[in-house]
């Protein structure tokens, strides 16, 4: 009898393991930063109460470990549920079967109907592999009291961009800050150059290998950006802050830009209340239709998650205004369902503005085009804005890894 006993412990174990895993959904999650951890400390809660019946095991990172450790889990043991972006760095893991088709939820719920405007970031081969919860407009933040100290107007053109960043240097304040330590902040500088000098059609060809990185239109995007870079506009040592240690130089004044995304907003401190502005890139070439990024946040269900049952429930309820509302309320971020409504908020408002005149919009460098470019691209972007005379070799050596990753 012991002996059976003994046989039959692992499979009891077992069957006790799965038993409680199968109850148990795990949510692995980048919302780390103070406004997204409180909005999602919330959601979580409503989750719960609403199905107290499944044990939430919610599992936060910050965002740049995160990027490396999902690659893990996903081809491992990975959890129930992730959180992820749209575009190409949703494509990567698709490709590579990592993510479950979500098409049902999607046309249960009529989704490609109340999210218009995010549904061809989520569809690859006509499905749909994620719910989308929310998406923001990227642009200039900056101090209004300082441009009225110096007589600044907001600029609307790139010829004013670079007058009012000569007055600022002249008067001691850095004119833009930026953290380029990892790399991606330097990327939207290329973006807005990019799309605003050659539009959005070159820009996409670009992303996604068909057009190449010796181009006469690319090399134009980096004379532009040189035209910021030799007078020493942007932060002195940017390479050594990330994009949150490049934010207290602004808030204490000796730094007056940001071009950075809307998810800065919940940071500023009380004290700049009124003193901070934000404006639309400006315009390079006035012939050049205006194409914004807007990058989307998204969750999506691992093919290999143990838990699909209760994943799909909490996509479902991601997906429903109500907490949609929710959760961008917190983040001052644009809901993605078009029947939730965003606060009104002065930057949310302008964001709204501008994302709804634009003529086109990408995700953002990293998300648009496939992660290999991505690395070796911004790595680029951030040596040329330190040792901008290198710039011949740094385009030959993205041309290279561009033959080789689009072959």
């Amino acid at each position: 009898m012991k002996k059976i006993q003994s046989l039959l412990a692992p499979l009891l174990l077992a069957t006790s393991i799965a038993t409680v895993h199968a109850d148990t959904l795990v949510i692995n999650s980048d919302q780390a930063d103070p406004a997204p951890k409180a909005a999602f400390e919330q959601i979580i809660s409503k989750f719960k109460s609403e199905n107290p019946e499944i044990d939430v095991k919610y599992n936060l990172y910050d965002k740049e470990g995160y990027k490396t450790a999902i690659r893990n889990w996903l081809s491992t043991s990975p959890p129930d549920v992730v959180f992820w972006y749209a575009g190409n760095r949703m494509k990567t893991f698709v490709d590579r079967n990592l993510f479950d088709d979500v098409s049902d939820i999607w046309s249960d719920l009529n989704l490609k109907e109340s999210m218009p405007s995010t549904t061809s970031s989520m569809t690859i081969n006509d499905k749909q592999w994620g719910i989308p919860y929310t998406y923001y407009q990227v642009g200039v933040y900056y101090r209004k009291d300082l441009f009225d100290k110096f007589g600044l107007a907001e600029p609307t053109t790139w010829q004013e961009l670079l007058d009012a960043s000569a007055t600022l240097k002249k008067n001691d304040i850095a004119p833009i800050a930026i953290g380029t330590k990892y790399l991606w902040p330097a990327a939207a500088w290329f973006d807005y150059i990019n799309l605003r000098l050659n539009g959005l059609e070159f820009h996409m060809d670009l992303m996604e290998g068909r057009a190449s990185y010796t181009d006469e239109r690319v090399k134009n995007v980096f004379k532009h950006w040189r035209e910021l870079v030799d007078p020493g506009y942007f932060l002195e040592n940017h390479s050594s802050y990330s994009w949150q240690e490049a934010q207290p130089f602004l808030y204490n004044g000796s730094a007056a830009m940001y071009l950075i995304g809307n998810y800065i907003a919940p940071n500023f401190p009380k004290e700049l209340d009124g003193k901070m502005g934000f404006f639309q890139f400006p315009v390079i070439d006035p012939n050049v239709p205006i194409a914004e990024d807007a990058p989307t946040d998204t969750i999506h269900i691992p093919a290999k998650a143990a838990n699909k049952k209760d994943a799909r429930k909490f996509l479902k309820f991601m997906a429903r205004p109500d907490n949609q509302t929710l959760v961008n309320k917190a983040l001052l971020q644009i809901p993605t369902h078009k029947e939730a409504s965003a606060v009104d908020n002065y930057f949310l408002n302008k964001g709204v503005e501008v994302l709804g005149k634009a003529d086109g919009t990408a995700q953002f460098y990293d998300r648009d085009t496939h992660p290999n470019m991505a690395k070796e691209g911004m790595k680029g972007f951030q040596e040329f804005m330190v040792k901008p005379d290198r710039l011949d070799n740094i385009l030959k050596r993205l041309e290279k890894v561009r033959q080789r990753t689009f072959k």
